[in-house]
């Protein structure tokens, strides 16, 4: 399967950031981590990560063109208020879509409770750490595969 990682703002910072809420790892260890599941498991991955809203935009819509199969999307602070990235998301209705949280947006801040990205996508995993983008790349591949 063809799966794009999408990491929004400051998920590059994983490691260094509020290590109380998204631990010790960093954002490469997370890369690595990911890369070699797919490896193992025969699929093709890219992760891909930006602090800009209309990057994450554009390669939302490259998906599209590329043929990528399955989006697992972090969008980071654009979760709370990105119509713009809602919007792409829905503009891609045969890719299958997961969005991760690595801390419980719901136990945070009321602001965090809310996600106006959830919508476009298949599916939601919070609270579940790092391991969230895994469990995110398997319920991906289980309903790709139903699908077939």
């Amino acid at each position: 399967m063809k799966i794009l990682v999408i990491n929004g703002p400051n998920l590059n910072f994983l490691g260094i950031r509020e290590k109380a809420i998204y631990g010790e790892e960093s954002y490469d260890s997370l890369v690595t981590r990911l890369t070699d599941k797919a490896a193992a498991e025969g699929d093709e991955l890219t992760c891909f990560q930006s602090n800009h809203e209309g990057a994450i935009i554009d390669r939302i819509q490259q998906a599209y063109f590329d043929k990528t199969e399955g989006i697992v999307i972090n969008p980071g602070a654009y979760t709370h208020y990105s119509y713009a990235i809602h919007d792409a998301l829905r503009s891609v209705p045969d890719i299958l879509k997961v969005e991760v949280h690595i801390s419980d947006i719901n136990a945070r801040e009321e602001f965090r409770k809310i996600s106006v990205t959830a919508p476009a996508c298949d599916a939601q995993i919070v609270g579940h750490g790092l391991a969230g983008y895994e469990e995110a790349i398997d319920l991906l591949k289980t309903r790709y595969y139903s699908q077939s």
